[in-house]
């Protein structure tokens, strides 16, 4: 069960790096190509409209097609959708495996859920149709333990069709997880790592600050917790993410999530919160060998959040601190690093990579 309140107990897990090692066999990298990156957005969500965007800003970039099931939106032009003032003469359509079928894409950006078990049939379809898939699916950015067939099973199909595929984003596959990998690089030995990342839901859209359960009785919270349905995905892949590129062999790991309850009243755009309801989440992870917490990723996603900030600490040789002030915007970050992140995969070895198996991704126009 997760920890729904103040007793010392979480959920556990067993760690097993060598899972993963199966999953990063050296393989030849597919040659990149001179002409324009054939892009299909799959998912037209709040994320996935901000991405289809920014694609749109880029000049080795060509929007080619686009999948969204919502009636509100297949049918329409993407342009529409976008809420652009030009068409774009590609129609969004429900019948991905259509398109797929009839237009030549390089890559598939998918912006269409976290967990795997949702989103499997979908990539199953795009890498069968032999296109890349950059994902922003939390479980997918580190999917070797908690959903190890899966990942042998997108890994083998990938292969396969000389594909790759790579689940990344903000949070997961950033902040907290490969910019401390990152920050490494320069120690001669690492004693502890320790992630806070703090973020004041009530400046953020109406979908996250639902996530996090603002405006809910801890009852219900707690409730919606041990369901899964609602809370951050992927902390738990993160920690796994940095514990396997590190070399740890963790005994276990600790997870906790607990509603941060407002004490006074606060109103946001969407919610007018009393002293009781719920403003959000303190979700913790932690690694341990005997009882030493070795990595430990600390976030607080709540309305009203008191400084904000994403930081990072190391502890080794040398010691290294890192503070973001005011934290790294997640909806517009998400879709840069997806953005971003194109170039790297569609040039990868074929299968089922993690960001640390890519070059690090960067700006470009």
């Amino acid at each position: 069960m997760f920890h729904s309140g103040g007793e010392e107990r979480g959920r556990c897990y067993r760690h097993n790096n060598s899972l993963y090692k199966m999953f990063v066999k050296a393989g030849d990298s597919k040659k990149m190509v001179d002409e324009k990156i054939k892009v299909i957005h799959y998912g037209l969500g709040p994320i996935g409209v901000e991405t289809a965007k920014l694609v749109l800003s880029k000049k080795n970039l060509q929007i080619v097609g686009a999948v969204d099931i919502s009636e509100d939106k297949a049918g329409r032009d993407l342009g529409a959708v976008l809420g652009l003032d030009d068409t774009l003469g590609i129609v969004v359509t429900d019948r991905a495996q259509d398109l797929f079928s009839s237009e030549s894409a390089d890559i598939v950006i998918h912006t269409a859920g976290s967990r795997i078990m949702t989103i499997y049939s979908q990539l199953e379809e795009i890498i069968g149709s032999g296109i890349n898939v950059i994902s922003s699916s939390e479980e997918l950015s580190f999917p070797f333990t908690a959903n190890e067939a899966s990942a042998k099973g997108l890994d083998a199909a990938a292969r396969e069709s000389g594909v790759t595929v790579l689940g990344t984003g903000v949070n997961p596959g950033f902040i907290m997880d490969a910019l401390p990998l990152y920050l490494t690089g320069v120690c001669k030995d690492v004693t502890t790592v320790r992630v806070e990342r703090y973020v004041d839901a009530g400046t953020r859209r109406l979908p996250l600050q639902r996530k996090v359960g603002a405006g809910l009785s801890p009852h219900v919270f707690r409730e919606r917790v041990s369901q899964k349905m609602l809370g951050h995905v992927g902390l738990v892949e993160s920690l796994q993410f940095v514990a396997h590129y590190l070399g740890i062999s963790l005994d276990r790991i600790e997870e906790t999530i607990d509603p941060v309850v407002a004490e006074q009243a606060v109103k946001t755009d969407y919610f007018d919160l009393n002293p009781g309801d719920v403003l959000g989440i303190k979700h913790i992870a932690q690694g341990f060998l005997g009882t030493s917490v070795i990595i430990s990723l600390d976030l607080r996603m709540y309305v009203g959040a008191d400084d904000p900030h994403d930081a990072i600490f190391i502890e080794g040789n040398p010691s290294i601190s890192l503070k973001v002030e005011g934290g790294v915007a997640g909806d517009q970050a998400t879709a840069a690093i997806l953005v971003n992140s194109v170039p790297g995969v569609v040039a990868a070895r074929p299968g089922l990579v993690t960001v640390k198996d890519l070059p690090a991704p960067h700006f470009y126009r």
